[in-house]
């Protein structure tokens, strides 16, 4: 079964197509559907409302079923902050490294007790028009004085989770614990409930 993914991260898209696979399910891009979604404008306020922003833009522009998913960090120290603006928290165009060099600034002086943080994923799923799907899952852990890891994309080399940064771990142990990896579990669950009736 083919579902379109609402992306244009490379990265992303290939995390989700290694977790939806084995559900039996053919994530293709925007690109591999031939369509192209352009740059969907994300005005939620929630990473809930951006993913159905961006599935329901995916889902009437192909009419195949269609995930999205929004997903951020967020950080205890500075009041929730990147949150839903994670991607563009260094400006539109900003490498990762920019943006976590900067997320690392501002946490310059911040004590280790207080470097909380976690992980949002929100999965939005369009069936069809009547039937939609919304999940989410959500990963805590602390932000590390320097980046650690060469995997991973994001603020990845700077969340640490059970003693090693997101960055650290192969792509089997990250999708275990990630957000992600919960949300899209959860996603599993709900899709195998409908396809098993």
């Amino acid at each position: 079964m083919k579902f379109i993914i609402a992306t244009n991260n490379a990265k992303k898209l290939k995390e989700l197509e290694r977790i939806l696979k084995p559900l039996g399910i053919d994530a293709v891009s925007a690109k591999e559907a031939g369509v192209n979604l352009g740059e969907v404008e994300e005005t939620g306020t929630t990473f809930a409302e951006n993913a159905f922003i961006k599935a329901n833009a995916a889902f009437k522009a192909t009419g195949m079923p269609a995930i999205a998913d929004d997903s951020g960090l967020s950080v205890d120290a500075l009041d929730g902050r990147p949150g839903v603006y994670s991607a563009r928290y260094c400006g539109e165009n900003a490498t990762d490294e920019e943006k976590y060099t900067k997320l690392l600034e501002e946490m310059q002086g911040v004590p280790d007790e207080k470097r909380t943080a976690h992980f949002t994923s929100a999965i939005c799923c369009i069936l069809s028009d009547k039937e939609k799907i919304e999940v989410d899952g959500i990963c805590n852990g602390t932000i590390s004085h320097t980046p650690n890891g060469n995997g991973g994309f994001g603020y990845d080399p700077i969340f640490d989770c059970n003693g090693k940064s997101f960055a650290e771990l192969t792509a089997e142990e990250k999708d275990k614990i990630s957000h992600r990896g919960i949300a899209l579990r959860k996603l599993q669950a709900e899709l195998k409930n409908r396809f098993d009736k």
